[in-house]
């Protein structure tokens, strides 16, 4: 296949991002095939390229992007040098995606085109950030059950970039495969972040003695830790007569944001007293963030505390608050647009490995478009939606 790459600058951007078909197809080409050769008409890469061609162009489920393929068949089967100027049918796609590939599979296939090019340089203590969290794939979950596909991720705060992905067995939670996919990272100079779940000794341990840092919301579920941080960052009590004053190294910042109709105050204060005494392993900082949020006839505040192995010399309490938050892109640079612009929990496709194959492929195309700085994907899809259309039918 001859090189063929898209430039595209959606409307409202001034951020380009390219896409190299041809690259993105020999890669796929890497992914092995698990069908049996009878009966194949379709190479399974250049399925694969379709399917992302399709999401790109904002057909992310698998009736839409099957019907996508099914309006372009010639034009297609043209361009990747097909015999049979077809597309599969919806059942032949979620078959495929289901049962003849692996998403693992997939993951490693794709990670090269986002990959970044790495330093010879050892990367600094806590330079780089991971954050972990989970999601259920609504649109996954059987009617009448409670659960459905859940999968894990590493997603890299600095680049946007999905890492790696697993899946979580039935009847088991995200701390079954948390140790596996921090053993699979590269941990030298990364911080690695995440809420309550994973606020956990034997996580703690193995994250240090990798070579990272950890940095874990804390709440009830480690009552004595919790505690002793409430005590920590609570109202101190009066000096008493013939006794000195009590050790702090209290450290507090504070940031105001004002936009979508609420101003929001965080205010940081972050010691490393709780280390002398704790016993929580590699513990060197608490932290405690106050969040105060205020709307039109509506005014809330929101207390959370929090850990890390970090010490403040590399960590000071302005870098710790953006950490903390900064967790949270996870949700809003990932997540989200998973969930709206690429339709995730709409999709209905259950069968094998399909909804982690997919939800593998939208890692892809968020990565590449936060990789070029593109916040409205929305905006993308259109825009790639006609490059390809025009490239597509002008040939």
């Amino acid at each position: 296949m001859d090189s063929i790459t898209f430039t595209v600058t959606p409307r409202g951007s001034d951020q380009t991002i390219t896409i190299d078909l041809a690259a993105l197809l020999t890669q796929l080409q890497t992914v092995p095939d698990q069908r049996k050769r009878r009966g194949v008409r379709y190479p399974l890469a250049v399925l694969l390229t379709i399917a992302v061609l399709a999401k790109l162009c904002g057909d992310s489920q698998v009736h839409a992007l099957a019907d996508w393929a099914h309006a372009r068949a010639a034009e297609l089967a043209a361009v990747f040098g097909l015999s049979r100027p077809r597309m599969p049918h919806p059942t032949t796609w979620t078959r495929v995606l289901g049962n003849a590939v692996a998403a693992a599979a997939i993951e490693a296939a794709l990670q090269p085109l986002l990959a970044t090019s790495a330093s010879v340089e050892l990367p600094e203590r806590a330079s780089r950030q991971i954050a972990l969290d989970g999601k259920t794939l609504r649109g996954t979950i059987p009617a009448a059950a409670r659960s459905g596909v859940h999968l894990v991720t590493a997603y890299q705060v600095d680049t946007g970039v999905a890492c790696l992905q697993v899946a979580v067995p039935n009847k088991a939670n995200e701390l079954v495969v948390a140790p596996t996919m921090l053993a699979a990272l590269d941990l030298q100079g990364v911080l690695i972040s995440g809420d309550a779940m994973f606020a956990q000794r034997n996580l703690s341990a193995q994250i240090v003695e990798a070579g990272g840092d950890y940095c874990w919301i804390v709440k009830e579920n480690q009552p004595t830790l919790y505690d002793d941080l409430r005590l920590l960052f609570g109202p101190q009590p009066d000096d008493l007569p013939g006794t000195s004053a009590l050790p702090e190294d209290f450290v507090s910042v504070r940031t105001v944001d004002l936009g979508h109709g609420r101003l929001d105050e965080r205010v940081l204060t972050s010691s490393s007293m709780l280390a002398e005494y704790q016993g929580w392993p590699y513990l060197a900082q608490a932290f405690q963030v106050v969040r105060l949020s205020q709307r039109p006839h509506r005014c809330s505040r929101e207390v959370r505390y929090g850990i890390t192995s970090a010490p403040a010399s590399c960590l000071r309490a302005t870098e710790l608050l953006a950490r903390v938050r900064g967790h949270w892109q996870i949700e809003n640079g990932l997540h989200y647009r998973r969930d709206v612009s690429l339709k995730e929990d709409a999709s209905l496709a259950r069968k094998g490995q399909a909804p982690h194959v997919l939800a593998t492929l939208n890692n892809y195309i968020c990565g590449i478009s936060a990789q070029a700085g593109v916040t409205n994907l929305a905006a993308l899809q259109r825009a790639m939606a006609a490059a390809v259309d025009r490239w597509l039918f002008s040939r």
